[in-house]
């Protein structure tokens, strides 16, 4: 049996089902192909979405024991349902995959469950069906990684998954690699009443944002009980029936390391295998991502790769913007992703948001800058929630006075960081932001006290 399309997407992620969702809303017959039983890929069944909601819970918890007293609540028994927390982000799951099956229906995308394999240049077989297409799209996303002699087996050595499914709270948890996934699931478990130490081999936690803020959140987590060891690396492994053994090299000392779970939050690579590539001539590079244009075409002009599948930050919001700007130029229109105004964010406590240039992004490229900076402590709105570490740096470019970057560690730094992307995308100033005359009192003051202290 054989179907034809004109476009077919290959996974369900926030990259492919927004892709075909936008497809299918301009008038193309579209198919979307995914492993899964449900749509919505790894951010929406076992990434980005549970572990928000656990992140939430025990947000919570921890808000309840440290400030209920100080605002007058008295709560006299605390205690964890470990198992009710897990009941919630799972209907929480459960309700967001559903809205993306009923999207699908709504706007008639043909979801299929299966495996799918290229065949031929404008074949794919999806278990015993030949799907035909005109253009492809290929949001396959990515794996985690696993360390040599410590193979996942999501029990007591366990990837983001595994960590995010757990039938109990463990009571000693190592966590090799403090990036982005690796903080956030220490918070998440520290917060539970587990040990919780970090290994990583740099010497500093989540790299790829600014300093500053790194050193800040390092010294936060630190002071909620979340143990670190920087430049360290695990040398050996083993795995017995109720414990997992690290010996950890930092520097010139070994240590050997016991605990219960241990959770491998080294990185992803690209979900490019058993795709059938070779086929359709696809080209790779050595770590596996499939090698586009600026168009996100692939070496076969009519199929197209976006999303964790090709180099850059793998955050589902790119992918999403990638999608549908795959889908756009294919009708003919013109669509760009402008990938300084893509955010990232760290859901720990403090929250973290970077959008555009780093400071030493901005001077490795020659640029003059300049950078104000403003804290949360001076913040009444932070003051009355009881919220006031962290602060909002902002750096400007001087010949221009445009702003080019904004760097928030703090209260709800993930929703505040939407109004230096807008500035970015709209190319505003330093001084637009300065002059923007904020509701009082509110967090987005300190954006504003900020700007106001870059130009001075």
């Amino acid at each position: 049996m054989t179907e034809k399309f004109q476009i077919a997407v290959i996974g369900a992620g926030p990259g492919g089902y927004v892709a075909a969702i936008r497809a299918a809303q301009l008038g193309f017959k579209t198919v979307c192909i995914d492993k899964r039983e449900t749509p919505g890929g790894t951010c929406l069944n076992i990434g980005c979405i549970p572990s928000k909601a656990l992140l939430s819970s025990t947000e919570l918890l921890a808000r309840i024991k440290k400030d209920a007293r100080n605002n007058g609540i008295v709560v006299s028994d605390i205690g964890i349902d470990f198992l009710q927390m897990m009941k919630r982000k799972n209907e929480i799951v459960k309700g967001l995959v559903d809205g993306v099956s009923s999207l699908f229906k709504s706007y008639n995308v043909n979801y299929k469950k299966g495996v799918a394999s290229f065949v031929g240049p404008h074949q794919l077989q999806v278990n015993n069906e030949i799907i035909e297409a005109d253009y492809f799209i290929l949001a396959t996303g990515s794996d985690s990684i696993a360390l040599p002699g410590l193979k996942f087996d999501e029990r007591q050595v366990v990837s983001s998954t595994g960590a995010l499914s757990l039938n109990k709270v463990p009571e000693t948890m190592t966590i090799i690699g403090g990036g982005i996934i690796g903080v956030e699931l220490a918070s998440v478990y520290r917060r539970l009443g587990c040990s919780v130490k970090v290994v990583e081999m740099l010497n500093m936690i989540c790299p790829t944002i600014d300093p500053a803020l790194s050193k800040q959140l390092y010294r936060s987590l630190q002071k909620q009980g979340i143990e670190f060891m920087l430049s360290s690396q695990v040398v050996t492994s083993v795995v017995q029936s109720n414990e997992v053994i690290l010996t950890v090299q930092q520097e010139n000392k070994m240590q050997n390391l016991s605990s219960d779970v241990v959770l491998v939050s080294i990185g992803r690579r690209p979900y490019s295998q058993g795709l059938g590539l070779d086929k359709v001539d696809i080209q790779m590079d050595k770590k596996g991502f499939i090698l586009v244009d600026g168009s996100f075409k692939t070496s076969t002009s009519h199929i197209f790769a976006i999303g964790d599948l090709i180099d850059g930050p793998m955050l589902a919001h790119r992918a999403s913007a990638e999608g549908v700007a795959v889908v756009e130029s294919i009708k003919g229109m013109p669509s760009e992703v402008d990938y300084l105004t893509i955010p990232n964010v760290v859901y720990t406590n403090p929250e973290i948001a970077t959008v555009g240039m780093t400071e030493a992004e901005a001077r490795e490229l020659g640029l003059t800058v300049f950078i104000g900076t403003s804290y949360f402590k001076s913040s009444g709105r932070a003051r009355c929630l009881d919220e006031t570490e962290g602060f909002v740096k902002i750096v400007g470019e001087k010949k221009s006075g445009k702003l080019l970057g904004m760097h928030i560690i703090g209260p709800h730094a993930s929703e505040l960081i939407a109004e230096g992307m807008i500035a970015i995308q709209k190319r505003a100033s330093v001084s637009d932001l300065a002059s923007a005359p904020n509701a009082h009192p509110t967090l987005s003051e300190t954006i504003k006290e900020a700007a106001e202290a870059a130009l001075q």
